[in-house]
């Protein structure tokens, strides 16, 4: 079967993995609503193309934090890869690092951060943090990744307690028996993913948290799951360096927004002190062009990536990867932009329906 599209892999993967992985990286919170209309969203975005614009030459590089990337998306923070593909982490890390791009690594990782950082040195890696109760625990992770030469710290925001995803519930998920939680083996005595693990997350975690992480690390940090003006001007109040519209791939809170919808009031709020990111929902090339007109300086795709490893492993995500800077650079050339710079709020127009 061709694979000309991200569709393609997805529905590889719901037909070739075991219906238990599936149901985990497919699953929406209640009833899905969100997650949903993350991709739905897109649909009410009309292109205002522009013609006659010498296009020959094209550049879609970008930079995250000063970094140069081949082109603005990144992976995604997503937990379990080897439910995907045997090699798991490992194998993100190599695609990301083939196609020149940022992956944020998981706290559950079931590699560890050295094998991460091992299986592809040198490449653009931030580390994905997630606040647990025993803060000792989430101190070491920091400061292992920096050490590993990781160059940011993506704190995600929005997950106190886990979003209630029906599917998992029925499957009673868990992973099985050979995988582990690498990064936390032997922090907690709890190190296999059970409905209860989730309870091992600080619910406590408030802004002034933000001042606990940077008295621990130089890196920047990144705050991931804001969608209103509110939390982003809170976040550049508190000194991150950069914010990631999301609301965890609406498997938290149903009912929410669309991050692309989101994304334009957090812009708004942010004024260009600081980057402002998105995930959820990208699943072309012109969705990406959306986005960074809509004022996104990069999107971050999450269970396309797990599509692709459940492919062919390192293989089939760097066609994912392939794909959509293809569709990117396809969509940038047929709206009149040569290069990111051209991009802008003059691109894209809300349907009247």
């Amino acid at each position: 079967m061709a694979m000309v599209c991200l569709s393609d892999f997805e529905a590889y993967a719901k037909k070739y993995l075991p219906k238990i992985a599936w149901d985990f990286f497919a699953a929406g919170a209640d009833d899905c609503s969100t997650r949903d209309e993350n991709i739905l969203a897109y649909k009410r975005i009309r292109f205002r193309p522009r013609i006659l614009r010498d296009v020959s030459v094209m550049d879609i590089r970008t930079k995250l934090l000063g970094a140069e990337i081949s082109f603005p998306v990144g992976i995604a923070p997503t937990g379990f890869h080897q439910l995907a593909w045997p090699d798991g982490e490992k194998s993100t890390a190599r695609a990301a690092k083939a196609m020149n791009i940022c992956y944020i690594a998981s706290t559950y990782s079931t590699c560890t951060l050295e094998e991460i950082s091992t299986a592809a040195p040198g490449s653009l890696q931030w580390f994905q943090l997630y606040i647990h109760r025993n803060r000792a625990v989430s101190q070491q992770l920091v400061q292992r990744a920096e050490a590993l030469g990781f160059q940011g710290l993506v704190l995600t925001a929005d997950l106190p307690y886990t979003g209630k995803r029906r599917d998992d519930v029925r499957n009673g998920f868990r992973l099985p028996p050979h995988m582990k939680l690498k990064n936390l083996e032997g922090a907690f005595e709890v190190c296999k993913m059970s409905p209860s693990f989730h309870s091992l997350l600080d619910p406590s975690v408030t802004w002034n948290d933000i001042y606990w992480l940077r008295s621990l690390t130089h890196l920047p940090i990144i705050i991931k799951g804001i969608l209103t003006k509110e939390d982003a001007e809170l976040a550049v109040r508190h000194g991150v360096q950069g914010i990631i519209v999301s609301n965890h791939g609406g498997r938290q809170l149903d009912g929410g927004p669309a991050t692309i919808d989101a994304l334009v009031e957090v812009v708004e709020a942010v004024q260009g002190r600081v980057e402002v990111y998105l995930d959820g929902g990208i699943r072309k090339g012109s969705d990406v062009l959306k986005a960074l007109a809509l004022g996104a300086k990069c999107v971050f795709i999450g269970r396309p990536a797990l599509w692709g490893l459940a492919y062919k492993g390192e293989e089939g995500l760097q066609d994912v990867l392939r794909i959509l800077q293809d569709e990117f650079r396809l969509s940038m050339a047929l709206a009149g932009c040569a290069s990111v710079s051209e991009i802008g709020r003059h691109l894209v127009e809300f349907s009247k329906l």
